[in-house]
C-alpha cells in the first residue's frame, strides 16, 4: 500500500516541528528555538478513522545552516515538496504576515497542489485576531492552531482526511517491521537509510553529527513493509554541547527501545572503541535482537571476514551471540541480504519454546554446570517460557539468589543452542517454588 505524503514547510521557528509532534501524539522531532534544527525531512505514519498518511517535517526555508549545509537542507525540503499530495504551509500567528511567507506562498503556487494554510500559535485572542490577515496570500480559509497545547488539531486532521484519497475499507495499514539504525557518529547510517529508501532521503556529510533527529523511512523489501529509523550518531551525554545533541542522544536511545531489530553499524576502517562498547551495552540492556553490521566494508584492506568476527568477538564479547554482516552501504553491496537477517531474528524474538522443549532444556544445562553462591547449591525445578521479543523462560528454583549473573548468562547461552532463538537475546526470571506451585504445561 502507497501511502499518500503530507509534507509541512515553511519558514525557521514557526513551529514545523511541534505540529508533526502535535499530529503524531509523540515527540518525533526535535524541538528547539535555535534556528535551523530540523534538516532532514523527518516522518510520522498517521493513522485516524478516516485517513492514512505518511507526514514529513522538513527544515525551515531559507534557515542558515552553521554547519554549511543550507544546498542540502533546501535540496530535502524540494524534495519533499514533489513527492507531496498535500502540503501543510505553516505560518507563525504571533508573527503575522511576514516577507518570508509572502515568498514562500509564491513558491508554493506553481506546484498546483492542494495546500492547507496552518496557522500556529494561535493561543489568546490576539493571536486569533491576526488569523484573518493571512488570506491574503489566497490559498483559502486558514486553520488557526496551537501545535504546543493541541487546539485545533482534529479540526486540521479532518481537513487533511478531506483533501486524501479515502481508503477501502478492506485495505489495513501495513506493520512494518521496525528498524533501528544506531552507531556512533560517522559511521554511514544516513548513507544505508539512503541505500534502503533508494533516495537522498537524510543528509550525507563528511561532517559527525549532520542527523540530529531520529528519521524513520518507509521502504520496501520484496513487497514487504519496513520502518528504518535513522538516529544520530551517539555519543557521551557529558560531550552533548547543547540542548539539540542532548536531545539527539535521547532519540537514539528511544529508538533503540522502541525497536523490533537493531542494526549495529561499525565502521571497517576504524577501531572498535568505547563508544561502540557504550552503544552494544546498550542494546543488550533493552534486549533487543541486533545485527552487526559492519560498514565500508569495500575500504578494508588486508583483512579477511573470519578475522575480523573475531575482533568483534573479542570487542563486543556480551553480543557474540549477534549475527554479523559485512556490507557497503554506498555501493549496496549485502544491504539486501542485511534486511533479511534482521527479518531473520525479528522472527525468532516471536518464537514460543514449548514447555517440554524448556524443560530438556533446564536439565541438560543443570548437568553441565551447577549454580552455586558460596555454600548454597542451586537447582531448578522446571520452567515455561513465558513471553516473545524477548524470548523469556521462567524457572522455578529452590533459592533465587544461587543463581548469580554469570550463570544466568551461560543459562541465556544454554538457551539459545538448545531452543529455536538462537541469535536474540533471552530473559530469564527466577522463581522460588512454594508448596501448591503448579508444573506447567505446555500450552502450544
Amino acid at each position: 500500500m502507497n501511502l499518500p505524503t503530507v509534507t509541512i514547510v515553511g519558514r525557521p521557528n514557526v513551529g514545523k516541528s511541534s505540529l508533526l509532534n502535535c499530529l503524531a501524539r509523540r515527540r518525533i522531532a526535535i524541538v528547539d528555538p535555535t534556528s535551523g534544527v530540523t534538516r532532514d525531512r523527518v516522518s510520522s505514519l498517521i493513522e485516524t478513522e478516516k485517513a492514512a498518511f505518511e507526514l514529513i517535517d522538513t527544515g525551515g526555508v531559507g534557515a542558515t545552516d552553521p554547519d554549511d549545509l543550507d544546498a542540502e537542507i533546501g535540496a530535502q525540503i524540494r524534495i519533499a515538496l514533489e513527492r507531496a499530495d498535500l502540503i501543510l504551509f505553516t505560518v507563525d500567528a504571533k508573527e503575522g504576515v511576514l516577507p518570508m511567507d509572502k515568498r514562500i506562498a509564491l513558491m508554493l503556487r506553481p506546484l498546483e497542489k492542494p495546500i492547507i494554510l496552518v496557522v500556529n500559535k494561535v493561543e489568546s485572542r490576539t493571536d486569533q485576531a491576526t488569523v484573518p490577515s493571512f488570506y491574503e496570500f489566497g490559498l483559502g480559509d486558514p486553520s488557526a492552531i496551537s501545535a504546543i497545547e493541541g487546539t485545533g488539531r482534529t479540526d486540521l486532521l479532518d481537513r487533511i482526511a478531506a483533501e486524501l484519497p479515502e481508503i477501502p475499507e478492506t485495505q489495513e495499514m501495513p506493520k512494518a517491521m521496525k528498524i533501528a539504525i544506531v552507531g556512533r557518529q560517522n559511521v554511514g547510517k544516513s548513507s544505508l537509510i539512503n541505500r534502503l529508501a533508494q533516495e537522498d532521503r537524510v543528509i550525507v556529510s563528511e561532517r559527525p553529527g549532520t542527523t540530529r533527529d531520529s528519521i524513520d523511512v518507509v521502504f520496501e523489501l520484496d513487497g514487504r513493509p519496513f520502518v528504518a529509523i535513522d538516529t544520530a550518531g551517539i555519543k557521551r551525554k557529558t560531550k552533548a554541547k547543547h540542548s539539540v545533541e542532548f536531545y539527539s542522544y535521547c532519540r537514539s536511545e528511544r529508538a533503540v527501545r522502541c525497536c523490533d531489530v537493531a542494526l549495529f553499524l561499525i565502521d571497517a576502517a576504524a577501531e572498535i572503541g568505547q563508544m561502540d562498547k557504550r552503544i552494544a551495552g546498550y542494546i543488550e540492556e533493552q534486549l533487543k535482537p541486533c545485527v552487526i553490521v559492519v560498514n565500508k566494508w569495500d575500504l578494508a584492506q588486508g583483512i579477511q571476514p573470519n578475522q575480523y568476527v573475531e575482533y568483534i568477538e573479542d570487542r563486543l564479547a556480551g553480543m557474540a551471540y549477534a549475527p554479523i554482516s559485512f556490507i557497503s552501504a554506498k555501493t549496496g553491496e549485502n544491504v539486501p541480504e542485511t534486511i533479511q537477517l534482521a527479518e531473520r531474528l525479528f522472527k525468532q524474538a516471536h518464537t514460543r519454546a514449548s514447555t517440554p522443549d524448556v524443560n530438556k532444556a533446564i536439565g541438560t544445562a543443570m548437568q553441565k554446570r551447577t549454580p552455586r553462591k558460596g555454600n548454597v547449591m542451586g537447582k531448578a525445578y522446571y520452567g515455561a517460557q513465558v513471553a516473545v521479543a524477548p524470548p523469556t523462560i521462567v524457572l522455578f528454583v529452590n533459592t533465587p539468589s544461587a543463581f548469580t549473573r554469570r550463570y544466568t548468562r551461560f543459562l541465556a547461552n544454554h538457551f539459545r543452542k538448545e531452543l529455536s532463538f538462537p541469535e536474540v537475546p533471552v530473559q530469564i526470571y527466577y522463581r522460588e517454588r512454594r508448596r501448591g506451585d503448579k508444573r506447567p504445561t505446555d500450552q502450544g
